[in-house]
């Protein structure tokens, strides 16, 4: 299993359309290099190809737009996605420019998984219904559903309609009807009587998105590429935290049940 989810913050990039680049002038500009040269001394309204007025960013006869309509300011990239192992290890993570839409989850997912020998057996996201929908309008489902189901984290799963059928039926984290086996436990309490157990831990990445929104004011000035190299060596330190503890416990567990050992007292100093 993967969890995948997203976390709203991201870096300023280059104003024009379609264009993700980082800016030239990253305090107060709003193109990168090749848009900047082309526009440096055009009205900075959209489809006006006038020279602008000195001092000022438009003709002198404009009129207010909505934001959408000039490249009066940059825009951010919409969130950071990232796919975690159920323990918490990240596996990878990727910036989503507009819109955290369900074509561009199953994008970043076949980058991800490209061949069908290495995609998961279930993936688990909070819009996992509406990605599953998507895949079987685009006809894109022949190549996930010999592999792959899609199920809906826990905590979000009690807030989706309790009539959507396709949600109830193939997304639901915990099913009882024998359908993902793998997906439950039964384990027995102190007094021996048996209860089912979530069989993984479906919010790693809404864990690890609590960590990371802490540096998200810094994180949102930097430029795209400090963005990128902080981001990207801060989800490595996390990642190496929990494998640390995670050996630690092991070992404990062993050194408890072999030789009946107290604990050694290690610590680990990790980011908090």
């Amino acid at each position: 299993m993967i969890v995948v989810d997203g976390i709203v913050m991201g870096p300023t990039h280059c104003a024009f359309e379609n264009c993700s680049e980082p800016l030239k002038n990253a305090r107060t500009g709003v193109f990168c290099i090749r848009h900047e040269s082309q526009h440096k001394n055009l009205c900075r309204m959209k489809d006006c190809y006038n020279q602008k007025e000195e001092r000022s960013q438009t003709l002198p006869n404009a009129t207010t737009t909505p934001a959408r309509d000039n490249y009066f300011v940059a825009p951010r990239f919409y969130c950071v996605e990232t796919i975690c192992a159920p323990c918490g290890v990240v596996i990878a993570w990727a910036k989503f420019v507009k819109a955290e839409g369900e074509s561009q989850i199953i994008d970043f997912l076949e980058f991800v998984y490209p061949t069908p020998n290495v995609r998961p057996s279930y993936v688990c996201i909070d819009k996992a219904c509406m990605v599953l929908r998507h895949l079987i309008t685009s006809r894109d489902w022949n190549i996930w559903k010999t592999t792959t189901r899609f199920v809906v984290d826990s905590f979000h799963y009690i807030n989706h309609r309790v009539g959507d059928y396709l949600c109830r039926k193939f997304c639901n984290p915990s099913p009882l009807n024998g359908s993902a086996p793998n997906l439950v436990l039964i384990e027995r309490d102190a007094e021996g009587n048996p209860h089912y157990k979530r069989a993984f831990n479906t919010q790693a990445c809404e864990q690890l998105n609590a960590w990371l929104g802490g540096f998200q004011s810094i994180l949102n000035r930097m430029t795209v590429d400090n963005f990128n190299w902080t981001t990207h060596a801060m989800l490595f330190i996390h990642t190496q935290c929990v494998l640390m503890k995670q050996n630690i416990k092991q070992t404990q567990n062993t050194n408890t049940n072999d030789n009946n050992v107290e604990d050694d007292g290690i610590e680990l100093d990790c980011i908090e």
